[in-house]
């Protein structure tokens, strides 16, 4: 047989490729001798297999594979020693350059329940690492099997599914654990790498392969997302109300007011309790200017005074220090209110009122009580619409009032 004088790598780029099945331009692969020459370049290795058995590696360097530099291979053959003895056997080098832009990422969002708000959202994630070959031996028994070459794309394949999983459950137990925010998580990009680094690594050693580092580049969700808009859209509609300083129980009141202005009979209403409102705003602003000033003399003013021996009361205070009058406040302003009052006098926001026929507390502006069911003023049997007490007939359809 005709047996090859000279073996060395004339495999693909190395920075690109980890291990490669020596072949020459002939196509010859295996036929050796004990007088065939091997030269493995700086950060490779050459290893022999015979009958998909490793055996003996080389380092960098010139060598002759003579019976006493291939031991383990002289022995399974049974190589006579000394003299020229052509034999079969595999050559394969490993490039152990560094290999520093391996990319990854996840295939497919992943649903977290953020932490925080408790809405569900897809996340992805995406980001690079970098490896070397540390154990020449190990990665060819575990990984290369039958291929001729292995590289970037063949190790991303193969472990695409062991990160993907890995990374998934990471993501998911960091989030829960750390208490943070998915909207917030690239701003702890660097800590998060650092964790996944730290538990990817022993799964690579396995396979004879060192995990240089690990970096996630982004954690995102997507923008088309219905669950994303609509908490993106939250938060947007909670930063304008912190900057217009006011509260969620305030734009209520607001809805509440141009719902009452545009129901029959409402607006007056609506415009009496909107200026009082914007009266009381516009005081808090004035009083609250005046109190920076001021210090602390007008601290216990703001909490009100008792109704009935008008001693001065606590903050949220329920019943009075001095007299144990019970104080009913405003749900807006806070402010005490006299009894049976439906808005307040302070700031005029609407208040809770009495149903007739069961006592029970209702909101004002229900046409039937949500507790007895008795109707809390007229409507029209036909199109539903309230009727004033005067009224003979409906002023939205017509029909005659029939009078009890």
């Amino acid at each position: 047989m005709a047996v090859v004088k000279i073996v060395e790598y004339q495999g693909p780029d190395p920075h690109e490729t980890f291990a490669w099945k020596f072949t020459d331009r002939t196509g010859r692969s295996d036929e050796l001798s004990t007088w065939t020459q091997l030269i493995v370049r700086e950060a490779q290795e050459a290893i022999l297999f015979k009958n998909g058995q490793a055996f003996d590696l080389f380092t960098a360097g010139r060598h002759t594979l003579r019976t006493h530099n291939i031991p383990l291979l002289a022995t399974f053959m049974n190589l006579p020693s000394g003299g020229k003895s052509p034999f079969k056997a595999e050559i394969w080098f490993v490039n152990k350059l560094y290999s520093l832009d391996i990319k990854w990422g996840t295939p497919t969002p992943i649903q977290i329940q953020d932490p925080r708000y408790g809405a569900w959202l897809p996340v992805r994630s995406h980001g690079q690492f970098g490896i070397r070959i540390a154990d020449s031996r190990k990665f060819l028994i575990k990984l290369v099997g039958s291929v001729a070459a292995f590289n970037k794309e063949n190790l991303v394949q193969f472990f695409r599914g062991i990160l993907t999983t890995r990374i998934k459950d990471l993501i998911s137990s960091y989030i829960v654990l750390e208490k943070k925010s998915i909207l917030e998580l690239n701003a702890f990009l660097n800590e998060f790498s650092t964790h996944m680094e730290e538990t990817l690594r022993p799964i690579l050693q396995d396979f004879g392969i060192e995990m240089v580092n690990f970096f996630v580049n982004s954690i995102n969700v997507p923008d088309d997302d219905p669950a994303v808009i609509q908490l993106k859209n939250a938060l947007a509609k909670r930063a304008e109300m912190d900057i217009l300083g006011y509260s969620y129980q305030q734009q209520r009141s607001f809805d509440t007011l141009e719902t009452a202005a545009s129901n029959e009979g409402g607006g007056a209403l609506a415009m009496q309790a909107g200026l009082g409102l914007g009266m009381g705003v516009g005081l808090g602003k004035t009083f609250g200017q005046v109190s920076d000033q001021m210090g602390n003399q007008m601290a216990v003013t703001d909490f009100g005074s008792c109704p009935s021996c008008r001693a001065k009361l606590p903050k949220n205070a329920r019943f009075c220090p001095q007299c144990g009058f019970q104080i009913n406040r405003c749900p807006l302003c806070g402010n005490p209110v006299p009894q049976g009052v439906s808005e307040c006098p302070h700031c005029g926001a609407l208040l809770s009122v009495e149903c007739p026929h069961c006592k029970r507390e209702i909101n004002p502006g229900m046409k039937f009580c949500p507790f007895c069911g008795e109707a809390l003023c007229k409507v029209c049997s036909v199109c539903g619409e309230k009727i004033e007490p005067q009224a003979h007939f409906c002023p939205s359809c017509g029909k005659k009032i029939e009078r009890d």
